[in-house]
């Protein structure tokens, strides 16, 4: 029994202690800190909610219960002022919500004016991006890594890898504080494009694009997935994207900009 009760509260401590991320991230772009405000205010919207709901009906249940003395009514009473309020009421908490969480999505929308922009095309399971502007192009593909350690009988302890299944061989690579625009499509099956700290989400739809845009304010390599269940190595695709000060965007351009004219001038010496 003793040891029963130390390895509980060595559970409960170890619990108490641990990094639970059971709340959506505030992110690091302008729309996701909004998303998140929109998201915690609805969520005590409905906290209130609720304790006023329960808390009527547990008052009803004590008080009213027939040990001590309620009786039921014979007839219906019926009260048009009741209805009114009832109605009124949840009326205005849905239009309040409402308006703050449209001007959000018409910003989310609102892909004008964009500083760079990409064009993400969706395999099984990789990513090709598309720099339009810069003229870079190149496919992304799970690091490595991870892919070694993902193999039935590897050997290789997927806790040994960083950032196992979430890492990839080559990073979308963009400045800080600029406005990102992504064109979304796919060569086969529906994918999706999710960075949570972004706040972006969206479907890649063959023979369709979608768009979506972000402007990060902070430097750091932020993670997301493919959303979509996009066939049997689904979980293999993962999106990762690094934001750097506006002079290493510069020198990282230059320098691939440069490796693609040699890679030209090699094809057609060849040709």
């Amino acid at each position: 029994m003793k040891r029963l009760i130390a390895l509980f509260l060595t559970g409960v401590a170890g619990v108490a202690h641990a990094d639970w991320d059971v709340n959506m991230p505030v992110g690091v772009t302008e729309i996701s800190k909004e998303v998140y405000d929109l998201h915690m205010l609805i969520f005590w919207v409905c906290v209130v909610i609720a304790v006023v709901v329960f808390g009527a009906m547990i008052y009803a249940l004590i008080n009213h219960r027939k040990s001590v003395g309620a009786v039921p009514a014979k007839d219906m009473v019926h009260s048009t002022r009741a209805e009114i309020v009832w109605t009124i009421i949840p009326v205005v908490i849905l239009v309040a919500m409402a308006v703050p969480a449209a001007e959000t999505l018409v910003k989310m929308e609102d892909t004008r004016n964009p500083d760079v922009t990409i064009k993400a095309t969706a395999y099984q399971w990789k990513w090709h991006y598309e720099y339009l502007d810069q003229e870079i192009d190149f496919y992304s593909n799970l690091d490595a890594d991870s892919n070694a350690a993902r193999q039935l009988g590897s050997g290789i302890d997927p806790e040994s890898v960083p950032h196992y299944l979430l890492n990839v061989d080559n990073p979308v690579v963009v400045p800080v504080g600029a406005k990102i625009r992504v064109l979304l499509t796919s060569n086969d099956v529906l994918h999706a494009w999710w960075i949570p700290e972004f706040a972006v989400k969206k479907d890649a739809i063959p023979g369709f694009i979608n768009e979506i845009w972000f402007r990060a304010e902070e430097v750091g390599t932020f993670r997301g997935v493919c959303a979509e269940l996009c066939g049997q190595d689904h979980g293999f695709m993962p999106i990762v994207v690094e934001v750097r000060p506006a002079e290493e965007f510069a020198t990282w351009v230059a320098a691939n900009q440069a490796e693609g004219d040699e890679q030209q001038r090699l094809a057609d010496a060849v040709n």
